[in-house]
């Protein structure tokens, strides 16, 4: 067990399940997630950047979606699994499909931003998959005729969103690059939809 401060009235034991592995961790009521990972469990791709989630750059996953760990109480998060960059790749050193993407398509310079953009890379895509429409997505459920199927690239109400490149910038939108990789952002991620 680890944290700041030991006082029961301002800790609470918290377990988080982190890229697969257990941690029961004695927890300090104010800290966010982002700090518990870095700091108590040595995780160190996401980044602190603006600390008040408007970069992206400490984007994880929680319980399969993308979140901004910056704004995240971790004693909130007791039960949840947690998945970090770190957790992406496979268990013998492979990296996952957008991670080769990224560095196939020389979609990042300084790579502070990569961690973020790859964890929230993985969320939308599973967001689509699943049916969740942005503001750009076409024809949506409430509102405008039926789609006329997956070539139409319109959405399908039911089904998953098909991702052109305006749906995918506007779905990474809340992720910043300060050097400007965006269209090799998203180069990589249409190489893994292909």
């Amino acid at each position: 067990m680890s944290g700041e401060n030991s006082d029961s009235a301002t800790c609470s034991e918290t377990t988080l399940t982190v890229n697969g592995k257990p941690h029961t961790l004695l927890v300090d009521h104010r800290r966010a997630l982002l700090d518990v990972l870095r700091e108590d469990l040595d995780l160190w791709g996401a980044r602190k950047g603006c600390d008040h989630g408007q970069c992206g750059a400490c984007t994880v996953l929680v319980d399969g979606r993308r979140v901004n760990s910056c704004l995240l109480l971790a004693v909130a998060l007791d039960g949840s699994e947690v998945r970090t960059v770190e957790g992406l790749g496979g268990d013998g050193g492979e990296l996952h499909p957008l991670q080769q993407a990224f560095l196939d398509r020389d979609a990042f310079q300084c790579g502070y931003c990569t961690p973020g953009q790859l964890c929230s890379a993985l969320g939308m895509l599973d967001e689509a998959a699943a049916g969740h429409p942005s503001r750009v997505t076409g024809d949506t459920p409430d509102g405008g005729p039926e789609a006329d199927g997956p070539e139409s690239g319109r959405f399908a109400p039911g089904g998953p969103v098909p991702l052109d490149r305006d749906e995918i910038r506007e779905r990474l939108s809340g992720n910043l690059c300060r050097c400007g990789a965006y269209p090799r952002i998203v180069d990589a991620v249409e190489d893994v939809i292909r």
